[in-house]
């Protein structure tokens, strides 16, 4: 987990980017541009995760030496690294999605997929793979893959159906709005 916890916060980054990059972009009136930054930052993203989960592949017999030095731990880390690539790869698109979002306003839209995909899907499903049917630490894991990759492409699904030009008007509206209650914000 703490090669993932280090690699996640390459998406992070990439969130925090892409946040102020879409919000600045809806907010000068360019949908063009935002939708473009959209592309670019989850393409690069997932790009950058890929070769981190192309190398942690690679790796996998070995990589578990770095903190221990155990056979039977060895062995249990090389059987559960192609559940963390498959998880680096959904970090490095998520995150990403998620600060889109933001950029544009969605945050409540975020939460309530964060909660339903992860609350309602990812931990059931993990208990119901882990215990029930007796797979233990991959059936948690996955179940918690499933959360996470239905949070990946539903904002994925949000994100690229997206009218730009109308976002740019919502973005308008909202900015017209503050401006209007401006003088009593700044009173108070």
């Amino acid at each position: 987990m703490g090669v993932n916890g280090l690699l996640f916060m390459v998406s992070v980054g990439f969130n925090a980017a892409a946040s102020v990059r879409v919000g600045n972009e809806l907010g000068a009136g360019n949908p063009k541009a935002a939708a473009f930054s959209v592309l670019t930052v989850t393409t690069v993203s997932f790009l950058i995760a890929l070769v981190e989960a192309m190398i942690v592949l690679s790796v996998r017999h070995v990589i578990s030496y770095a903190f221990t030095g155990g056979e039977t731990v060895a062995h249990a880390v090389s059987d559960l690294c192609p559940l963390l690539a498959i998880t680096i790869i959904l970090n490095g698109i998520q995150p990403v999605l998620s600060g889109v979002a933001v950029g544009c306003g969605w945050q409540a839209y975020v939460a309530y997929v964060n909660v339903g995909c992860y609350y309602c899907v990812g931990i059931p499903l993990g208990l119901l793979l882990g215990f029930h049917f007796n797979f233990g630490v991959k059936g948690i894991w996955s179940g918690m893959i499933g959360g996470t990759g239905m949070q990946t492409f539903i904002l994925l699904w949000s994100t690229f159906r997206t009218d730009w030009n109308k976002e740019v008007e919502k973005t308008n509206k909202r900015l017209d709005k503050w401006e209007a209650n401006k003088e009593t914000l700044l009173k108070e």
